[in-house]
């Protein structure tokens, strides 16, 4: 399973808003919304045109996911910070509406409030730039015992229950996995949250990213985990790990 919540984490502002990164050790292009890959040097088709690996990872993203501000603009609040009213004015902002424009569309204001909300946005970015100076300064200064582990973007609700280190979710693993990372679960902790999201979190990997499954086929995959699958099947739902269709038909892992 392709890891695309740390790809698109560990993504620099550029690559989020190109929309894919390259890995140089497999020579291709991964799409950081999907996580489908294009190996370099293999020529795509998508009708009667013909693409190398570059430029068909940007037709993908255009064709497939729209683009990247709409992705991006879609994503949840607690991932962009922005109200449903600052999302609005960005998407008539993207569009190139002027201000006067943009009054219209919203029906009502004045050119006045929309500028100075053109104005607060500007400074938000100024803000936001000198805070990933900040972090990225700060990033070498950590030892390997107190990096976090990375939140995955179906996350339901993001709190103190996230705040796991990489040491903290290797001993959770060791605990609970006692016959190896690839063994059964000995115990579900129903109450232990941290613990709780580390276990899904592992669990989760055993699915891939871009496949849909039946019920059976994630009964089948869970029961080789923990014998009361029905359990750990709600909880990966419940904590935005899985999604499913609402007649139960399919399930797949969220992106």
């Amino acid at each position: 399973m392709i890891e695309i919540s740390e790809l698109f984490w560990k993504a620099s502002v550029e690559e989020i808003v190109q929309g894919y990164v390259y890995d140089k050790e497999n020579e291709a292009y991964i799409c950081l919304i999907c996580g489908e890959v294009f190996e370099k040097g293999i020529i795509y088709k998508d009708d009667n045109l013909y693409f190398e690996a570059e430029r068909f990872v940007k037709h993908h993203i255009n064709q497939v996911h729209s683009s990247m501000f709409d992705y991006l603009i879609d994503l949840n609040k607690k991932f962009t910070g922005l109200t449903d009213h600052q999302k609005n004015l960005l998407r008539l902002f993207h569009e190139g509406l002027s201000d006067a424009e943009v009054v219209k569309e919203m029906g009502g204001g004045s050119t006045s409030t929309i500028r100075n909300h053109r104005f607060t946005l500007r400074e938000r970015e100024k803000q936001a730039k000198v805070f990933l100076a900040i972090m990225q300064l700060l990033e070498g200064k950590n030892s390997p015992k107190e990096k976090f582990i990375t939140i995955h973007r179906g996350a339901t609700m993001i709190d103190e229950r996230y705040a796991i280190t990489e040491e903290e979710n290797e001993k959770i693993l060791n605990g609970y996995f006692r016959k190896g990372p690839d063994g059964p679960l000995q115990e579900f902790p129903v109450k232990k949250e941290k613990r709780k999201i580390a276990i899904l979190r592992h669990i989760a990997k055993r699915f891939q990213l871009g496949i849909k499954y039946t019920e059976k086929e994630v009964n089948e995959i869970l029961k080789a985990v923990y014998e009361d699958y029905v359990l750990i099947r709600r909880y990966l739902i419940e904590y935005g790990f899985m999604e499913r269709e609402r007649d139960c038909s399919q399930y797949w892992i969220k992106e």
